[in-house]
């Protein structure tokens, strides 16, 4: 085993909205992976080294949420960058940058689809 997560979906309501807050909070291009029925958007990842990727899917059965799993996504080198993106963008820091010790920083936030998403950076 490599990873204990191979893929993540984000589920949303509005796909162009999500993308939009994504792309800009994370300075990343998300790929248009549409399919009939589906909204769906990858971010990006290494597939050649086993990297763990994911998506943005709007589709009926794919409800939002604030309560759950939370899913942690690289915020770069430091991630009072995105984080500094968060609210222009239409979300909200509902966690601010955290020490978390030998691993790092956290901080959680609410995405424009309501989802609580967090963010993790070694610095």
């Amino acid at each position: 085993m490599k990873n204990a997560i191979n893929w993540f979906e984000i589920p949303v309501t509005d796909y162009d909205r999500a993308k939009k807050f994504y792309t800009t909070v994370l300075a990343i291009d998300i790929t248009d992976m549409h399919m009939p029925e589906v909204k769906y958007g990858m971010f990006p990842y290494d597939n050649d080294n086993n990297g763990v990727g994911g998506g943005l899917v709007q589709m009926a059965g794919a409800t939002p949420s604030a309560n759950g799993i939370t899913i942690y996504l690289n915020g770069g080198d430091d991630l009072s960058d995105p984080l500094s993106r968060v609210e222009a963008a239409g979300g909200k820091v509902i966690m601010p940058k955290t020490d978390i010790g030998e691993n790092g920083y956290m901080a959680q936030l609410l995405d424009t689809e309501g989802n609580r998403v967090a963010f993790h950076s070694w610095n």
